[in-house]
């Protein structure tokens, strides 16, 4: 049997009753801005997949990260993080749904004083996804956050949706 696989989008999936809403970029130009955090808890995770899209072409490049840190940023809080691959499996045990810890659209950054990168793209284009190689996908450290981050190069809010696919 596979390994469970979870997933976290940028909304709140639970109840959807149409498409998940994409979240704003910042609208300065150079300010980071996270879309999407996951805490680990006590437990560290894989992240098997991530990809992100935006409603429309970027004008301007879209720095896009994907990062561990130990700061947490201030979010809308996930409820529910979904199963992936058996929907009638056990919860995720190594995810922790707080206001500083998984959600969306953050209000506050935190200070960063160090982080690892995972990916990063210099974007214009209107989606990418990637799939780590199996026995070779990141880890998320125990208490750390991992987040998808976008930082645009123009003065212009860019309307973006992203995921995280992991296994525990």
């Amino acid at each position: 049997m596979a390994a469970p696989l979870f997933i976290a989008w940028n909304a709140n999936t639970s109840g959807l009753s149409g498409p998940p809403a994409a979240t704003a970029t910042s609208a300065t130009s150079g300010t980071v801005k996270t879309i999407l955090q996951v805490k680990a808890g006590a437990q560290k995770f894989r992240i098997v997949e991530w990809g992100y899209g935006f409603d429309a072409a970027p004008a301007s490049p879209v720095r896009v990260e994907l990062v561990e840190t130990g700061v947490f940023a201030e979010i809308t809080q996930i409820t529910a993080v979904t199963r992936y691959n058996d929907a009638t499996g056990p919860a995720s045990s190594a995810v922790v749904s707080a206001v500083r810890a998984t959600g969306f659209n953050s209000t506050d950054e935190g200070i960063i004083t160090a982080s690892r990168l995972f990916a990063y793209n210099y974007d214009t284009s209107l989606y990418f996804k990637q799939q780590f190689p199996l026995g070779r996908e990141p880890e998320v450290n125990a208490s750390m956050a991992l987040r998808i981050r976008a930082t645009p190069t123009s003065a212009a809010a860019v309307n973006m949706w992203c995921y995280v696919i992991w296994e525990e």
